[in-house]
């Protein structure tokens, strides 16, 4: 039997991962011979698996999630992520392994229209605020803050990326929400096995606008706190499953040469939350 093309998601913990079943669903729908898979590789393991991946003829690429956006970096030959400084997507063109960020516009599926007058607040300072951040910028937002525990790395980030803002601590969350359009939650906090989101932004929640909106990016479990405190405090609360399709979307494309069958999105999104 010949060996059938293959992609994977790689991470550390990466049993929740739900891209093998987004991406088999994809195969299936479009008759496409193939397959997608996780592989649990931890930081000390990164270097080794890309070696053993890079003389794989029918290794596709591979999807990259916490803890290895921005560390993975280093160890490719080219990276395409449009300065975000973190990928998501690793895929191989002849000798060489290109990283990709389609993270940021995941988020951006995600959040559809918002207000470009207002300001926005992103939780978290690592590889997926960085995606939050480029994403903000692709709609002219005028102020980025950024809640973190370390204020000294939120800060860097806005410096980085050239946007005006400011580091809040969650003390002060209360603060960096008034006023804002939306919140995104680009850290873990809330996924299985993480803390979750502190008392004090919960409680800043209400300050948001009406009409305001609440993303998160953590998908296990589905309806973390966060977004239930964003529903009881009248939000549009958007779950982590429209980021995650979205930016599986691209990274389809990347890996098996096809355009994802988005038509079937409603029967995706059944299988998922079932």
């Amino acid at each position: 039997m010949t060996p059938a093309p293959y992609a994977e998601v790689i991470g550390d913990p990466i049993a929740q991962s739900k891209s093998p079943v987004i991406h088999k669903f994809w195969l299936e729908k479009l008759g496409l011979d193939g397959d997608y898979r996780r592989a649990h590789v931890t930081a000390s393991e990164l270097e080794t698996y890309l070696d053993g991946r890079r003389n794989d003829p029918e290794w596709r690429g591979c999807n990259v999630t916490i803890p290895h956006k921005r560390t993975i970096v280093a160890l490719l030959d080219q990276a395409e992520d449009q300065g975000i400084g973190a990928v998501n997507c690793v895929v191989p063109r002849g000798a060489n392994l290109v990283g990709l960020n389609t993270d940021a516009a995941g988020v951006m599926e995600s959040l559809g229209r918002i207000d470009p007058a207002a300001p926005v607040t992103l939780i978290g300072a690592g590889g997926a605020a960085r995606a939050g951040i480029a994403a903000l910028k692709s709609y002219d937002v005028p102020e980025i803050r950024i809640v973190a525990r370390q204020s000294a790395a939120a800060a860097a980030l806005l410096q980085e990326f050239d946007v005006a803002g400011a580091a809040f601590s969650f003390a002060q969350a209360g603060e960096a929400l008034t006023g804002c359009d939306g919140v995104i939650n680009a850290s873990p906090l809330g996924m299985n096995g993480y803390p979750d989101m502190p008392q004090a932004v919960l409680a800043a929640l209400p300050s948001l606008g009406a009409g305001a909106f609440a993303l998160d990016m953590v998908y296990v479990p589905l309806r973390t706190t966060f977004l239930g405190h964003a529903e009881a405090a009248g939000l549009r609360a958007v779950d982590g499953l429209a980021m995650l399709i979205g930016q599986a979307a691209h990274a389809f494309r990347l890996f098996f040469g096809a355009d994802a069958p988005r038509e079937h999105d409603a029967e995706l999104r059944a299988i998922l939350t079932s």
